[in-house]
């Protein structure tokens, strides 16, 4: 199987797993409404990066809710350890994913562009 494919299968799986963990193994309320948007694991399998989004748009809550991922991304990582079958656990760091913030601020901009014509 080709690395690639690999890496692509290993972070869907890892996708997948996460947003199970969240939902259902941790019990902090700072991360209760986020969703896993993607992740960005490297070729080795060493490290995720995994992208999350909020229904908030408070630079507060954003704090929160890093704060809260930061404090289980440990409990994350050793679940994913139990679950998935690989050699090596990835380490885990969790960002926030701008693009849907990126996308709505691009479609604001192009509906204030439609009203001025």
């Amino acid at each position: 199987m080709s690395t690639n494919r690999r890496v692509e299968r290993v972070s869907q799986e890892i996708l997948r797993e996460v947003n199970s963990i969240l939902r259902k193994e941790v019990k902090d309320p700072r991360v209760k409404n986020i969703t896993i948007t993607d992740v960005d694991l490297t070729g080795d399998l060493q490290n995720a990066t995994i992208y999350y989004s909020t229904l908030s748009d408070s630079q507060s809550e954003h704090e929160k809710v890093q704060k809260g991922l930061d404090k289980v991304s440990g409990l994350v990582r050793s679940l994913l350890g139990q679950r998935l079958r690989i050699y090596k656990t990835p380490e885990v760091v969790f960002k926030r994913d701008e693009s849907i913030e990126y996308g709505q601020r691009i479609d604001q901009l192009l509906a204030q562009l439609n009203k001025e014509d």
